[in-house]
């Protein structure tokens, strides 16, 4: 069945055609560098001997490492600099990228801050202006305070008073972050830095924010120990961190998220504690009767255990009531009315019940909440009263994604941002008396989107499930079975997949290619439910789902095996691993990306423990080792006829550090049996993906989609188009 969704998006270059000529492909015989074997190395779980002859690559600092990147990285760039069209691909992307950016505003008193790129700088620039309609004044520039571009800022929120604003800092692409303070009233950075910041967010109270953060790691090591022992503290301006007092701590448990929370007019603090990515507990504290809470304070439990996600939303004064998002007893989500006095689940009442969608999140502003819905990984926004009375659709420009309703308790107006498959992200202004939306900031782009169409589909798994799927494509595209293709997936920890803009997508799009997006069994498009069904021992629904999309792409006449490629990061580079060990027949080209790929050591390395809600782990039972060595990339990597391959991670990735990727390619590259190349791409200076500059983007995407329509024999070809 096909449902028509967005007519949108890109013609760019009108560039080459569905039926344009294919490059002649040689065979290109690939001397690998040789990777040394630890015959001693290895594990005996349960019973079972592992060797692990490549874990000498776990050492992300030792100089053999080094030389084994380097010479990796010298086969990879040899290789690339071979495709003729390499530089032009680089040059188009750079042109479709160039175009100016801007964020939505943040108010701050009289203060609005909005993130600005006119089109190629390598990070957004922070200004700030004195009314909506001030003249901008740079409030950070990274540019120039880093010309590399691997330095990022981010605004974290400002004291309750409007007086100062907490700045994170993060570096070459780390998780690890500075919290740097800026007075507003001077736009002077103050002295106050604290340092180990890890997964933080600043709660305001009073003088000062609650914070979490990690004991200093030991030299070395900060990229790739476990980080363990999260706690809270609380920062008062003008200290030294040494002086931040300890709020919260688990002397015992090692492997726990911690962060707090404050309501909006600072009545209570509120606490997450978590094992991981999945459920979690949540405290609070009544800040007008205790102060700042110390490490023998008794927080007053909502949420115990960690098999649901209970959150408070806001506390609202006239009830006396907190408004809390929970998914207990309604696996699609329903927003409930807790009195704090007495939190019991049984007095609970409903404020928006569950609905057959999922409710993604609510969020408040000018006494309204406003709900966002996901249908059919489509997004829906609702208005309603603080009672839950009151809906009122909000009237998006088409179907895609929206975020970002919401202000504080007396606010008059808000953002919101739309986006989809075609619209890089349009930033409309929503009066909340009128409820009329109004654009503020739409971009100028270099491609015609009215050229470009979406449609969904949905195609049965291998169990008869009924899986979504979007596909994008140019609207003279046929279904002529050789269309150049990409499938893009994720498929974990609850997350949803839905219609958002890429530029650099559109160097397929534009050359007649396909895009699909499906929404796997995992992700959380359909609520808890759906997510459940992609978890632990179900793991394996997630690649039969992604598998079932490629066959049902192929029976379509979208494409053909030697066409079809296919991406995912993170846990998307895992489902990759994993569909390519298990059908390298399926596939013409795979790009696994910072990929979870050694599934029996994950849980040993920076936040890996995290995850061991969504993957089980093999040190906790053999069926657990059982079920994750069946599908672990690294231990499938047997010899057989594998697609053209380019794994790619970075090195200051501590999210998942990149000897997941060292390992997996070295056990493909002897594995390799047929002709097609097998290649690792690590990128310097940069880590899991966020805030890199653009400079290393364009380079890392020319890179990337140069190995694609070289693999598929595809020769793309190039013109100019005026802009839109």
């Amino acid at each position: 069945m096909k449902q028509p969704l967005v007519a949108a998006v890109v013609l760019l270059a009108a560039c080459g055609t569905p039926t344009e000529p294919t490059e002649t492909k040689t065979v290109e015989k690939i001397t690998y560098p040789e990777t040394r074997k630890d015959s001693t190395a290895g594990d005996t779980l349960h019973g079972t001997f592992l060797a692990d002859p490549y874990r000498w690559l776990e050492n992300d600092t030792s100089e053999e490492t080094a030389a084994w990147v380097k010479a990796q990285n010298a086969v990879t760039q040899d290789y690339l600099s071979k495709i003729p069209y390499r530089k032009d691909l680089a040059k188009r992307y750079e042109e479709l990228y160039n175009f100016p950016k801007v964020g939505a505003p943040f108010k701050v008193g009289d203060l609005y801050f909005v993130d600005k790129n006119t089109g190629l700088q390598n990070q957004f620039v922070h200004y700030v202006r004195k009314g909506l309609d001030g003249e901008d004044r740079v409030f950070l520039d990274p540019n120039a305070i880093d010309p590399a571009g691997t330095t990022t800022f981010s605004l974290m929120g400002a004291s309750n008073d409007d007086r100062y604003m907490a700045v994170g800092v993060q570096k070459a692409g780390s998780d690890w972050q500075d919290i740097t303070v800026w007075d507003l009233s001077t736009m002077k950075e103050l002295p106050d830095v604290l340092k180990w910041a890890k997964f933080s967010g600043v709660a305001w109270y009073k003088d000062g924010f609650f914070y979490s953060r990690y004991p200093e790691p030991k030299k070395g090591t900060e990229l790739s120990a476990a980080s363990k022992f999260q706690k809270v503290y609380y920062h008062k301006i003008g200290d030294a961190q040494a002086k931040d007092m300890l709020v919260w701590e688990d002397t015992k448990n090692g492997d726990l998220y911690v962060g707090a929370g404050v309501t909006e007019g600072e009545e209570f603090a509120t606490l997450y504690v978590s094992t991981g990515t999945d459920g979690f507990e949540m405290y609070y504290h009544d800040l007008r009767k205790g102060g700042i809470p110390t490490p023998s304070t008794k927080w007053t439990a909502l949420q115990q255990g960690f098999e649901h996600k209970t959150s408070i939303i806001d506390f609202v004064p006239a009830s006396g009531k907190f408004l809390v998002m929970t998914e207990v007893d309604a696996p699609n989500y329903r927003l409930v009315e807790v009195d704090p006095a007495n939190p019991a689940k049984e007095n609970w009442k409903d404020i928006i019940p569950q609905k057959k969608e999922l409710l993604e999140s609510v969020s408040t502003g000018g006494g309204n909440l406003f709900a966002s819905y996901l249908k059919d990984a489509t997004t829906r926004i609702y208005r309603y009263k603080q009672d839950g009375t009151g809906e009122q659709a909000i009237q998006l420009p088409d179907l895609g994604s929206a975020g970002g309703f919401g202000g504080k308790r007396d606010a008059t107006f808000g953002f919101y941002s739309f986006s989809s498959f075609t619209d890089p992200g349009t930033i409309f202004k929503y009066d909340y008396a009128t409820g009329k939306s109004d654009v503020f900031s739409r971009p100028e782009l270099k491609f015609d989107p009215s050229q470009f169409v979406t449609e969904q589909v949905f195609y049965p798994s291998k169990d008869g499930t009924k899986v979504p799927m979007f596909i994008v494509h140019r609207k003279d595209v046929e279904k002529n079975g050789t269309n150049p293709t990409l499938l893009y997936s994720y498929g974990g920890f609850n997350v949803s997949l839905s219609p958002s803009f890429s530029t650099s997508r559109m160097l397929l799009l534009e050359q007649g290619g396909v895009f699909a997006l499906a929404n796997l069994r995992g992700g959380g498009e359909y609520g808890e439910e759906w997510h459940k069904a992609g978890m632990k021992e179900k793991k394996q629904n997630v690649f039969d789902d992604f598998i079932a999309a490629a066959e049902y792409l192929i029976a379509q006449k979208w494409t053909d095996t030697p066409h079809l490629g296919v991406n995912g990061g993170s846990n998307g580079g895992l489902l990759i691993g994993a569909v390519m060990t298990q059908r390298p027949d399926l596939f013409g080209v795979c790009f696994p990306e910072v990929g979870v790929l050694d599934m029996l050591r994950y849980q040993k390395f920076t936040a890996g423990f995290g995850w061991v809600p969504e993957y089980g782990s093999a040190d906790n039972s053999k069926a657990e080792f059982d079920y994750l060595k069946a599908y672990s990339p690294l231990h499938n990597a047997k010899p057989a006829k594998y697609p053209a391959t380019m794994v790619m991670t970075a090195d200051h990735d501590d999210r998942v550090v990149p000897a997941h990727s060292f390992k997996f390619i070295s056990a493909l590259q002897p594995a390799q049996q047929g002709d097609a190349p097998v290649l690792i791409r690590v990128q310097t200076q940069a880590g899991h993906g966020a805030g890199m500059p653009t400079s290393m983007i364009i380079e890392q995407q020319a890179d990337k989609w140069a190995f694609f329509f070289h693999s598929v024999g595809v020769t793309p070809t190039f013109k100019t188009e005026a802009k839109h």
